[in-house]
Protein backbone atom coordinates (compact mmCIF):
# COMPACT_ATOMS: atom_id res chain seq x y z
CA UNK A 1 0.00 0.00 0.00
CA UNK A 2 2.37 2.11 0.98
CA UNK A 3 4.99 1.54 -1.86
CA UNK A 4 2.01 1.89 -4.74
CA UNK A 5 0.60 5.36 -3.57
CA UNK A 6 4.18 6.98 -3.21
CA UNK A 7 5.20 5.61 -6.43
CA UNK A 8 1.63 6.29 -8.26
CA UNK A 9 1.40 9.87 -6.59
CA UNK A 10 4.85 10.89 -7.53
CA UNK A 11 4.19 9.85 -11.15
CA UNK A 12 0.84 11.08 -11.67
CA UNK A 13 1.23 14.29 -8.99
CA UNK A 14 4.47 15.20 -8.20
CA UNK A 15 4.15 14.73 -4.51
CA UNK A 16 6.76 14.26 -2.46
CA UNK A 17 7.37 11.91 -0.25
CA UNK A 18 5.28 13.34 2.94
CA UNK A 19 2.42 11.68 0.96
CA UNK A 20 4.22 8.38 1.22
CA UNK A 21 5.18 9.22 5.10
CA UNK A 22 1.01 10.05 5.49
CA UNK A 23 0.14 6.51 4.33
CA UNK A 24 2.92 4.92 5.84
CA UNK A 25 1.49 6.14 9.34
CA UNK A 26 -1.98 5.24 8.38
CA UNK A 27 -1.14 1.78 7.28
CA UNK A 28 1.73 1.14 10.62
CA UNK A 29 -1.29 2.65 13.20
CA UNK A 30 -3.70 -0.05 11.66
CA UNK A 31 -1.03 -2.96 11.28
CA UNK A 32 -0.25 -1.97 15.27
CA UNK A 33 -3.95 -2.81 16.07
CA UNK A 34 -3.94 0.74 18.41
CA UNK A 35 -7.96 0.76 18.24
CA UNK A 36 -10.88 -1.74 19.83
CA UNK A 37 -12.94 -0.85 17.29
CA UNK A 38 -13.47 -2.69 14.28
CA UNK A 39 -10.81 -2.12 11.41
CA UNK A 40 -10.18 -3.88 7.71
CA UNK A 41 -8.51 -3.54 4.66
CA UNK A 42 -8.71 -4.72 1.40
CA UNK A 43 -6.29 -5.40 -1.39
CA UNK A 44 -7.99 -6.13 -4.99
CA UNK A 45 -6.19 -8.38 -7.16
CA UNK A 46 -7.24 -8.82 -10.93
CA UNK A 47 -5.73 -11.69 -13.20
CA UNK A 48 -3.32 -12.24 -9.78
CA UNK A 49 -1.92 -8.80 -9.84
CA UNK A 50 -2.85 -6.34 -7.48
CA UNK A 51 -4.97 -3.62 -8.91
CA UNK A 52 -6.16 -1.73 -5.77
CA UNK A 53 -6.45 -1.29 -2.25
CA UNK A 54 -8.38 0.94 0.67
CA UNK A 55 -8.71 0.61 4.86
CA UNK A 56 -11.45 1.45 6.83
CA UNK A 57 -10.40 2.35 10.50
CA UNK A 58 -11.61 3.78 13.35
CA UNK A 59 -12.24 7.48 13.20
CA UNK A 60 -12.04 10.55 15.90
CA UNK A 61 -15.14 10.16 17.53
CA UNK A 62 -17.46 6.77 18.79
CA UNK A 63 -19.85 5.45 15.81
CA UNK A 64 -17.27 6.83 13.04
CA UNK A 65 -15.41 4.97 10.67
CA UNK A 66 -12.94 6.86 8.29
CA UNK A 67 -12.40 5.30 5.00
CA UNK A 68 -8.58 5.76 3.91
CA UNK A 69 -5.90 4.90 0.95
CA UNK A 70 -8.39 4.00 -1.64
CA UNK A 71 -6.13 3.51 -4.79
CA UNK A 72 -6.88 2.06 -7.93
CA UNK A 73 -3.74 1.32 -10.39
CA UNK A 74 -3.76 2.71 -13.76
CA UNK A 75 -4.10 -0.78 -15.68
CA UNK A 76 -6.92 -1.70 -13.37
CA UNK A 77 -8.80 1.99 -13.69
CA UNK A 78 -12.06 1.48 -15.14
CA UNK A 79 -12.53 -2.07 -14.57
CA UNK A 80 -14.98 -1.04 -11.49
CA UNK A 81 -12.41 -1.53 -8.78
CA UNK A 82 -12.43 1.28 -7.02
CA UNK A 83 -16.61 0.28 -6.65
CA UNK A 84 -16.07 -2.56 -5.21
CA UNK A 85 -13.02 -1.64 -2.78
CA UNK A 86 -15.59 1.07 -1.57
CA UNK A 87 -18.93 -1.33 -1.21
CA UNK A 88 -16.37 -3.78 0.67
CA UNK A 89 -15.58 -1.29 3.54
CA UNK A 90 -18.93 0.18 3.54
CA UNK A 91 -20.64 -3.14 3.94
CA UNK A 92 -17.75 -4.12 6.60
CA UNK A 93 -18.68 -0.58 8.44
CA UNK A 94 -22.58 -0.93 8.33
CA UNK A 95 -21.87 -4.79 9.77
CA UNK A 96 -19.60 -4.09 12.14
CA UNK A 97 -22.02 -1.15 14.08
CA UNK A 98 -20.73 2.00 12.36
CA UNK A 99 -23.13 4.97 11.74
CA UNK A 100 -20.46 7.34 10.04
CA UNK A 101 -18.07 7.21 7.47
CA UNK A 102 -15.65 10.26 6.79
CA UNK A 103 -12.84 10.69 4.31
CA UNK A 104 -10.14 13.21 3.34
CA UNK A 105 -9.30 13.59 0.15
CA UNK A 106 -7.78 16.28 -1.80
CA UNK A 107 -9.81 18.33 -4.97
CA UNK A 108 -7.50 17.11 -8.08
CA UNK A 109 -8.87 13.49 -7.45
CA UNK A 110 -12.05 13.64 -9.81
CA UNK A 111 -12.15 9.93 -10.33
CA UNK A 112 -12.43 9.11 -6.12
CA UNK A 113 -14.06 11.63 -5.97
CA UNK A 114 -17.30 9.93 -8.54
CA UNK A 115 -17.04 6.97 -6.46
CA UNK A 116 -17.68 9.10 -2.82
CA UNK A 117 -20.67 10.58 -4.53
CA UNK A 118 -22.03 7.42 -6.12
CA UNK A 119 -22.18 6.29 -2.62
CA UNK A 120 -23.99 8.93 -1.00
CA UNK A 121 -21.15 10.88 0.36
CA UNK A 122 -21.47 14.17 1.05
CA UNK A 123 -18.72 17.05 0.42
CA UNK A 124 -18.84 18.58 4.22
CA UNK A 125 -15.54 20.54 4.12
CA UNK A 126 -12.82 21.90 1.96
CA UNK A 127 -9.74 24.45 2.29
CA UNK A 128 -6.93 25.05 1.25
CA UNK A 129 -4.29 22.73 2.46
CA UNK A 130 -0.20 23.06 1.45
CA UNK A 131 1.21 19.51 1.40
CA UNK A 132 3.30 16.95 -0.54
CA UNK A 133 4.70 19.89 -1.90
CA UNK A 134 1.85 21.40 -3.30
CA UNK A 135 -0.80 23.76 -2.96
CA UNK A 136 -4.41 21.53 -3.00
CA UNK A 137 -7.75 21.98 -1.80
CA UNK A 138 -8.36 19.17 1.23
CA UNK A 139 -11.97 18.02 1.17
CA UNK A 140 -13.93 15.97 4.00
CA UNK A 141 -16.41 13.86 2.80
CA UNK A 142 -18.84 11.94 5.21
CA UNK A 143 -21.66 9.48 4.72
CA UNK A 144 -24.28 8.40 7.16
CA UNK A 145 -24.91 4.71 7.06
CA UNK A 146 -28.53 4.97 7.53
CA UNK A 147 -28.99 6.69 4.32
CA UNK A 148 -29.76 3.81 2.63
CA UNK A 149 -27.34 4.50 -0.19
CA UNK A 150 -25.98 1.24 -2.04
CA UNK A 151 -23.87 2.74 -4.63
Amino acid sequence: MVMAHGELYAQQFGWNTAFEALVARIVADYAAGRSAAPQSAWIAEVDGDRAGCVMLTAGDQPGTAALRVLLVGPSARGLGVGSRLVQEALAFARTTGYRRVTLWTTDNLPSARRIYQRFGFTLTDEAPYRGFGHDLIGQTWSLGLGDGATG
